[in-house]
Parts: structure tokens; sequence; C-alpha cells
């Protein structure tokens, strides 16, 4: 006799996006520990106790990168800096640095608090959060040298979102092992200190990988060392990078090494599917087809990549490739799953001059195919089984709101609206986590607090800057 479902371990949708295409009648199980332990169609009668989803459901997107403590910057730097004609990502960076100095504590863990409730508000149910603030103001260790990465658990924890933390290791300022700068100094570690961080989040319970922060952050005997140091650890650890973001970034690595960043890396270091490259904004076609065959995942930053003037990642190349990817908020510049999914999009309308270039003929409806693509994608650089309506993966899922503006839609059409015709974040009307319900009819039980302890640690920090 099968034993009766649990309510609280059980949902009905009448739509639902698995990794093959919409079903009907979905039955949506799971247990104590938040796995999916059964995804079918049934008939809708035989579940009459069951809670209902209100609207088409999808599977909760995975956030590939953060800074978070970047949050309380974002819109800070729109304007033309002092005596320069020409801002890029270096000017920006400059005033990102200034900015982080005085970052506290208490004031990470409410900065990311707000966030994560943003983040689960906007259909991000989990998050790789790519941290390099570790030390204090003076670039002292803090008592406990993993202070800061453990209020980025406590504020993940308060919110209700999944979290993989990449504690980073930054050691120069540039190619060729240059010295740190005076404003990098809360970001610099040996890998051995680093190392520690990584078991410290682990003893928490914590998904923890590594992120060596660039090749122009660390040199090879250090990368080397961090991965061996890693593997010894946990051998299926994610490990992150951010490369090739910068037109620039490309020049002075083939000034130092005679190669392009990802061909360097390719060569020097064993990349497969635990690997996250962020931004990989400026690879040619054979580091392409090179870096696609490792299996690794690309971490694509539409918005942040836009707000500094990045250049435009060949997502086309890569799908050809039949590379992984994701997408990340990064900076901050929007917190939004599905205006990242757009960006990416449109930027290869308007590069190639052609309309819905990512569909693909298994999914010809774009927005079903940038879900899918960007959910399994942003699931491998996790590390955790996230991303998808399947057995096994955790109970994280998104339900659309139909009640308003994508009433009378089919779920494909409602999915489409989403990403490509909503304003804000008002098409996100329900959000579980591992089997939690965080977001109720677009509201999170913690946003009032949450951003009012935020805006009082911008504010603190805005009179300190």
């Amino acid at each position: 006799m099968t034993a009766p479902l649990a309510p609280n371990r059980a949902l009905f949708a009448a739509h639902a996006l698995l990794p093959d295409g919409w079903a009907r009648d979905v039955l949506l199980v799971w247990d104590e520990t938040g796995r999916l332990t059964d995804v079918r169609s049934v008939d809708a009668s035989t579940v009459a106790l069951i809670p209902r989803a209100a609207g088409p459901l999808i599977a909760g997107m995975p956030n590939l990168h953060s800074h978070a403590f970047q949050r309380a910057f974002a819109g800070l730097s729109e304007y033309r800096s002092a005596g320069s004609g020409n801002d890029s990502f270096w000017t920006w960076r400059d005033l990102m640095y200034r900015f982080a100095q005085s970052i506290s504590p208490e004031q990470l863990q409410d900065i990311a608090t707000h966030l994560y409730v943003e983040m689960l508000q906007a259909g991000y149910t989990s998050v790789c959060e790519f941290h390099y603030l570790h030390h204090d103001a003076s670039g002292e260790r803090y008592g406990e040298p993993a202070e800061m990465s453990l209020r980025l658990l406590a504020a993940a924890q308060r919110a209700g979102i999944g979290i993989t933390l990449l504690p980073v290791l930054y050691q120069n300022a540039g190619f060729g092992a240059l010295p740190p700068r005076a404003d990098q100094r809360r970001f610099i570690n040996g890998v051995d200190g680093l190392l520690r961080i990584v078991e410290r989040i682990r003893a928490q319970g914590a998904r923890a990988g590594v992120a060596p922060h660039s090749l122009r952050a660390v040199a090879q005997e250090a990368l080397a060392e961090l991965v061996s140091g890693l593997n010894s650890i946990d051998p299926t650890a994610p490990i992150h990078v951010h490369i090739a973001e910068q037109a620039q970034e490309v020049q002075d690595c083939v000034a130092w090494s005679g190669q392009r960043p990802v061909q360097w890396l390719l060569d020097h270091a064993a990349v497969d599917e635990r690997w996250c490259l962020v931004h990989a904004t400026h690879m040619d076609a054979a580091e392409t087809r090179a870096a696609a065959a490792t299996g690794a995942t690309i971490g694509v930053c539409p918005s942040t990549e836009a707000n500094l003037g990045d250049g435009v990642f060949d997502a086309v190349g890569w799908a050809a490739a039949n590379g992984h990817w994701g997408i990340g908020s990064d900076s901050h510049a929007s917190v939004d799953a599905a205006e990242e999914l757009r960006l990416l999009e449109y930027a290869q309308r308007l590069t190639r001059q052609q309309r819905n270039v990512l569909a693909s003929a298994r999914h010809p409806q774009i927005a079903d195919q940038l879900w899918l693509a960007s959910a399994s994608g942003g699931a491998r650089a996790t590390g955790r089984p996230v991303g998808a309506l399947a057995v096994g993966a955790q109970a994280d899922f998104v339900v659309l709101d139909v009640a308003h503006s994508l009433a009378g839609l089919s779920p494909p059409q409602a999915l489409a609206n989403h990403v490509f015709a909503s304003h804000g974040r008002n098409t996100v009307r329900d959000v579980w986590v591992g089997g939690q319900q965080r977001v109720n009819c677009g509201r999170h039980a913690l946003e009032g607090a949450a951003c009012e302890r935020f805006v009082a640690a911008r504010s603190q920090l805005l009179r300190e800057v």
C-alpha cells in the first residue's frame, strides 16, 4: 500500500517546465532534506488534497556569480570621473575599492541579507558567492579568519537562499606577480590561509569551492598549489575564475605570456566540468572550441558586463561548440534573472541584426531555451543538485504570476512574457527553496526589515567614503 503524501512535502502544478519541456498535471514530491523524490504526470483528481501552484512552475535559477558587498555600491558610479574622458572598468574598479575599504562584518551581513532576499524575489534560488573581502580595513586578519565568509553564510541562511561560497585567492596587482596595491589589502591571502577558510565553511555544513581571482591576481605556482590543496579537501568542489573580461586584460596577458588568457589557462591547469570561467567575454574561436571541450561552464553576467563596458560574449559561438553556460548578477547593477537572460539575447540580436538568436531546434521558444540552459549550466557551477525539476534535485522552483499581466497566456507565452516583456519583478509570484516557501505572492517575510538594515549600512558607508 502506498503511503499517503505529506501535503507539506508535495506540490501539484497544472503546467511545469521539465528538462525536456512543458508538461501538464505534474506532481512534485520531496523528502525531509528538500530533495525531489518524485516528479511525474498524474490525474489531477487523485491529488485533490495536495497544494496547487497558482501558475506555471519553472526551476529556480542559480545565480552563478555574486559579489554581495557591491550591492551597496550599485548605481553610485554612474558619472564621469573628474579629468577622465574615458571611463572604463578600471576607473570603476578604483571607485569600488575605495568603497570596499570601510565595510564591517555587520554591514556585510546586512547588505548580503537584503541582496539575497532580492534574489529570491527575482527567481534566483541559489547563489555562488565569489568572496574576496576577507580581512579588516587595515588588512589584518580577524580573530576568526573566516569572519566575513561566516557573515555571508548567516545572511544566506536568514534569507533562505542556497549558497556555494567561493573564497577568493588574491595575491598580485597584475600579470608577472606585481606587488598588491594598498587598496587591495583586505583581499590578500596565502594559499594555506585561504584553504583554512574553505575548511571552516565546510565545517558549517555549507558547500564551498575556491576562486583564484584572475590570472593577473594569482601566479602560476599559486594556482597549482590552490587546486592541489582543494583536491585534497574535496576533489568535487567547484573552481571559479574571472577571465578575459576586458580587452585590456587580454592584451596584458599576451604581453606577459605570449598567450591569450583562456589559452594560457587551458595549457596550465586541468580545467574540467568543475570550473566556471566567469565572463570570458573576449575569447577567440579556438579558445571557444577548446574551453567548451573541457566541460567547463561560462558565467555570463550581461547587466554587469554592459554596465562596465566589458563587451559582448559570443553566446552563439559557445552554443555551437555545445558549451555550458549560466547567468550571474555580479556587481548587482540588476538583480533579476529574467533581465539577465533578456540582455544576453538582446546583445546577440544587436551584434548580429537577427531575432531569436539563441533558440534551438529542440526548444524554438527562446525563453524556454534560455531558462533551461541557464538553470542547467548554473547548477553545474554551484556544485549542488539544483536547477531542474527532476528526481534527485533540490526542490527549488518558481511560480509565475498569471493573475495579473500574464493572465490568459499559455505557459510558454507566460515565460516568454516574463523574460522579454515583464516590468520589474511583478511576474514572480511564489518561490520555494529546498521545499520551503520563501516568497509568497511576491513578498518575502524579511523584505521590510532587511531593506531597512541595508539602507542604514549603505548610508553609514557613504558617510565614510
